[in-house]
């Protein structure tokens, strides 16, 4: 038995064509080709791959074969992949990234991330985005060791060799569950938190080794990723900080309960869009910052 051939992507493009067009001569008209070239294009291809691809004898209306059906699906496939390598290569040469590597900071609210993710998809649907999450100093760490091109992170001191756009802020929020000492307690005297354990989230970083972020008690456990602290917050282990938006149906269903803590009333958690000095950002990027500042 011979190998089949390789087909041109113009007699693929001319089957998928046929197919949507519903007809030899549709194709035609679509394409701008006579019908006979349509003919013997697909009858080249059917050559070529040794296959029959239409059924012309059973309906005056070309129907596919179960060969024809399958040849369908790889010829959609590479048809797709070749539209999607130009508009990549066309990004390219006219400045646009091919790809783009994003860090995040864990306290931006989900809202803001997918408002801003789903609005880049859709205008620069050709750009691979590689999006990771940490805390504090890891995020200026990865856009420092060139390892993401763009970060949002939160209040951290200025770092050579790093640009810093804000973006607003978020409310953070002292609370517990409503079993807590500091709960069941009502209004707390200046250090009452200091006597019981509160969830910290632990930065990966060197940036700010041996450094601690809004920790007021001596008793600490500390954690990897803000679902983890959220979780233990509300089986009552411990008290914390948290993202309001995070917690606002917490605090209105009575699963969280703000404290009253006269020495740490929770505050604005800045947050800025960061590049490194020596790698401006290219359009898709750019974009992306706008798109967090308008959010504001």
């Amino acid at each position: 038995m011979s190998e089949p051939g390789t087909p041109t992507l113009d007699q693929l493009r001319v089957l998928v064509t046929v197919v949507e067009a519903g007809s030899f001569a549709g194709a035609a008209r679509a394409l701008n080709r006579a019908t006979s070239v349509i003919s013997y294009t697909i009858a080249n291809l059917e050559a070529q791959l040794g296959v029959r691809l239409f059924d012309r004898e059973t309906t005056r209306k070309p129907q596919l074969t179960e060969a024809g059906r399958m040849v369908l699906g790889e010829a959609r496939l590479v048809a797709s992949s070749i539209d999607s390598l130009r508009a990549k290569t066309k990004g390219v040469l006219q400045g646009l990234e091919s790809e783009l590597h994003v860090v995040l900071d864990t306290f931006l609210p989900e809202a803001r991330v997918v408002d801003a993710l789903t609005a880049f998809f859709a205008t620069f649907p050709t750009v691979s985005l590689h999006l990771s999450v940490e805390t504090l100093g890891a995020v200026t760490q990865q856009v420092r060791d060139g390892r993401a091109t763009l970060g949002v992170n939160g209040p951290l001191d200025t770092v050579d060799g790093i640009e810093r756009i804000a973006i607003g802020s978020i409310r953070l929020l002292p609370a517990a569950a409503p079993t807590h000492p500091l709960v069941l307690a009502g209004r707390n005297a200046p250090g009452a938190g200091r006597a019981h354990i509160q969830l910290v989230l632990t930065d990966r970083s060197p940036l700010t080794q041996g450094r601690d972020f809004a920790v007021m008690s001596s008793q600490t456990w500390r954690l990897a990723d803000l679902g983890s602290k959220h979780m233990l917050m509300k089986a009552g282990i411990g008290w914390g900080y948290m993202p309001e938006a995070m917690i606002r149906d917490d605090l209105d269903t009575g699963r969280l309960v703000l404290l009253d803590m006269p020495d740490a009333p929770g505050g604005e958690y800045q947050m800025h869009a960061i590049h490194r000095s020596d790698t401006p950002p290219g359009p898709a990027a750019a974009w992306l910052i706008e798109r967090l500042r308008g959010q504001l």
